[in-house]
């Protein structure tokens, strides 16, 4: 029996498995009790400044109510804060607090440290390929690749936007276009 040929498939299945495991396996190496979600959030807070919620939840492609959920907790930990905006007090600013900064950079330094330990035992080479693989992984997660879009999630595409916004939708059968 002879073995079977890679495919197009194997790569990108191989890859996503390897960085699924490699991502749990970094959250493991972390040292908080903080879920995915508030660890992301939390980490967004820090880089962003004080940010609204609805921003919050924009910039992390995720529902407000999971971020209020995910805010709320991460408040009772005590490593944000929220507060009302001062001119509409509808709108709520969330801040990081000194404490939740020492929690992420913690996690961040232990993560590092687990990295820094597994690169160390590989040989040069693999090293070097390690380093090359790196800069690919980059490119592979920026929103563009080569100057093409990357397709939406849901595959659907979406109208072009042009220098003054959304291009014009076209107008509906059987209605008159207005003069």
């Amino acid at each position: 029996m002879t073995p079977s040929r890679p495919t197009e498939t194997d790569l990108p299945a191989r890859l996503r498995m390897a960085v699924t495991r490699l991502a749990r396996r970094l959250r493991q190496e972390s040292g908080t009790a903080l879920s995915p979600t508030q660890h992301t959030l939390l980490a967004t807070v820090v880089r962003l400044g004080p940010v609204t919620l609805g921003d919050l939840a924009a910039q992390e492609g995720v529902r407000p109510p999971t971020v209020s959920a995910a805010i709320a907790r991460l408040e009772e930990q005590g490593l944000v804060r929220r507060e009302r905006d001062a001119t509409d007090r509808r709108v709520t600013h969330v801040e990081a607090t000194a404490e939740g900064r020492r929690v992420l950079e913690r996690a961040r330094s232990r993560r590092t440290a687990y990295l820094e330990q597994r690169i160390r035992a590989l040989s040069a080479a693999d090293r070097a390929a390690l380093e090359r693989a790196a800069a690919v992984l980059e490119r592979l997660v920026e929103p563009r690749i080569s100057g093409a879009a990357i397709p939406p999630k849901d595959g659907l595409r979406r109208p072009r936007r042009g220098p003054s916004g959304p291009a014009p939708k076209a107008p509906r059968a059987g209605k008159a276009e207005p003069g």
